[in-house]
């Protein structure tokens, strides 16, 4: 680990420099350490792909002797000693995302197809046999970054980016999948549509996916997809 201070009242916690399931893991094994722990001042917890920030107050780690930084990161590291047991860890549940692929709904799934070489059906079956990672939220509230996409279905983003994605979108940006909380400009492929809501402004927990969470998604076809409920939450 790295310990990196960012102003007065932020410390950024680095883990590695590389976006995979393995680093994001020890993110969030050292997130829910910390939050367990309940620290004196400690304000939020951020995790990102490779990197823990922690806010603070500055004024409950202030010994007078040195930076106020440098006391929280001795605790910091006691307590993360912890985290190398529960990093492997799994979690209770996996939430599970309806999809309907392709059609209107999945605009560039024969693309993907294509990329890989592989069939339509295949993409799709693909796609829903891997248990993936929610790295982090971002870009837009409820935008959830999924790790564990299968190497075969990698591929760029689109050199001229849509200035309107259908809220549920399920696409492919690089080595990575995500759904659109709402419609949105974006440049990943779409592969499919979830009826889901993944985000709501009035909720108590707003996301409906958070971070370390683990996903998978099911196919369903397009009658099922125009029934679901819409105020339905996860499968």
């Amino acid at each position: 680990m790295e310990f990196e201070p960012l102003g007065e009242s932020m410390l950024l916690v680095r883990f590695g420099d590389a976006i995979d399931v393995d680093t994001t893991q020890r993110v969030h094994a050292a997130a829910k350490v910390l939050r367990a722990a309940a620290l004196p001042g400690l304000h939020d917890l951020v995790p990102a792909y490779a990197s823990l920030g922690v806010a603070f107050d500055a004024s409950t780690w202030d010994d007078g002797r040195k930076p106020p930084w440098c006391n929280l990161v001795v605790r910091i590291e006691a307590l993360l000693e912890r985290a190398a047991t529960d990093a492997g860890a799994e979690a209770a549940a996996c939430i599970t995302i309806p999809v309907c692929y392709g059609g209107a709904h999945g605009a560039d799934l024969a693309a993907v197809a294509a990329h890989a070489g592989i069939t339509i059906d295949e993409v799709v079956a693909r796609h829903c046999a891997v248990v993936y990672r929610v790295a982090l939220l971002g870009f837009a509230p409820g935008f959830a970054y999924l790790l564990g996409l299968d190497p075969l279905l990698h591929m760029p983003r689109r050199a001229e980016p849509r200035l309107r994605v259908p809220a549920g979108s399920v696409a492919i940006g690089g080595a990575q999948t995500g759904i659109y909380p709402r419609e949105l400009p974006g440049g990943w492929q779409l592969l499919g549509r979830t009826p889901l809501h993944l985000f709501d402004a009035s909720a108590a927990s707003p996301a409906l996916l958070a971070p370390g969470d683990r996903v998978r998604f099911v196919a369903i076809d397009a009658a099922r997809f125009d029934t679901w409920p819409r105020s339905g939450g996860a499968a």
